[in-house]
């Protein structure tokens, strides 16, 4: 009696076998470049961590009482021990404890900070510091390597990868002052390293990580260095950033078209005076509750945020113009900002 198996010619089996497998494509072999390329991508950011790591350091913030307040990230930008941060990490805080990336725990204190750049300066007391080298914020471009690096415990240095995402986001501070020069990357913030440096493949500070979108993945902002040099060399020099102000509270309105026609302005918003401190510049030039504000100086003034960034610290005391609209009626002011008591 014949088994299944007995139908089958054995040497039927060679060429049907062959022809299947041919049917089967194999797997692509790899790019020769690929694995070099790979290794390349590492050899950058174990060379950009390598660089870096020594200028980080972890700060713990804590009360008089010793209890635990916070924790963060800065790094050294000076031989001299002036070290970067957050703001929102050390403002207010009672005592500042530094750990250095060799354990080493020297003496802190608070230099200056400003929450509306939400960037601060701590110094620390330490001889041979590894200062981190910065960068510029118009070598930046978008799709290059971002390699964020924190220190949120001592002791260990946490270091996450990706790339630049966006340029020039703003981001609102917790003042309500809005923040331009933001960097957008999609190298992951883990918990503490607010305040630790954002680096190019070169070791180069091009940023300080400050917050992350908890209800969007892989969302994360970077306050850009050019800002950051420029804060903390105020804060280092006299503690503080000057600003100056006028004194009025407003909100965002739109232009009647036909004003904008007939005036030729700028922009088809204004800022609508809703509230004039008694005694202020804005008061003592004249202006009144209702007036729209739509120019400073000669530029246009479409929003608060407008206003905001032309009322710097070389403002304070210098006569300056401000153009609004009274009803129908175009009417030019001139007043001297004050300077803003932090």
């Amino acid at each position: 009696m014949k088994t299944v198996d007995s139908f089958i010619d054995e040497r039927e089996l060679t060429p049907v076998s062959a022809e299947r497998e041919s049917a089967v494509s194999p797997a692509p072999p790899v790019a020769p470049g690929d694995d070099a390329l790979l290794d390349a991508y590492s050899q950058a950011v174990v060379h950009a961590a390598e660089a870096a790591g020594p200028a980080v350091v972890n700060i713990e913030v804590r009360r008089r009482d010793g209890e635990r307040q916070g924790s963060g990230s800065g790094f050294v930008i000076t031989p001299d021990g002036f070290v970067l941060t957050n703001s929102h990490v050390v403002h207010g805080a009672e005592k500042i404890e530094v750990t250095l990336a060799d354990g080493r725990r020297p003496d802190a204190h608070l230099v200056g900070d400003d929450p509306d750049t939400d960037l601060a300066v701590v110094r620390v007391y330490a001889p041979q510091l590894r200062p981190l080298r910065l960068g510029e914020s118009r070598d930046i471009r978008v799709g290059q390597v971002a390699i964020a690096i924190g220190n949120p415990y001592g002791f260990q240095c946490t270091v996450t990868a990706g790339v630049v995402s966006a340029l020039g986001r703003s981001f609102r501070a917790t003042t309500g002052r809005l923040m331009d020069d933001i960097l957008q990357t999609d190298a992951a913030l883990n918990p503490g390293n607010s305040g630790g440096p954002l680096v190019n493949s070169r070791g180069e500070a091009i940023g300080v990580n400050t917050a992350v979108i908890l209800s969007a993945q892989g969302l994360c902002f970077a306050i850009g260095i050019d800002t950051a040099k420029y804060v903390a060399g105020w804060l280092i020099k006299e503690g503080k950033i000057r600003r100056s102000y006028i004194g009025v509270g407003g909100q965002n309105v739109p232009l009647h078209r036909r004003l904008v026609r007939h005036y030729q302005l700028g922009a088809v918003s204004g800022v609508l005076v809703i509230s004039v401190a008694q005694g202020g510049p804005a008061a003592r030039a004249g202006l009144r509750e209702g007036d729209v504000i739509i120019e400073f100086k000669g530029q246009p003034i479409p929003s608060i945020d407008a206003l905001h960034k032309q009322l710097t610290g070389n403002q304070i005391g210098v006569e300056s113009t401000m153009t609004i609209l009274r009803g129908t009626e175009k009417v030019t002011l001139r007043l001297l900002p004050g300077e803003v008591n932090v």
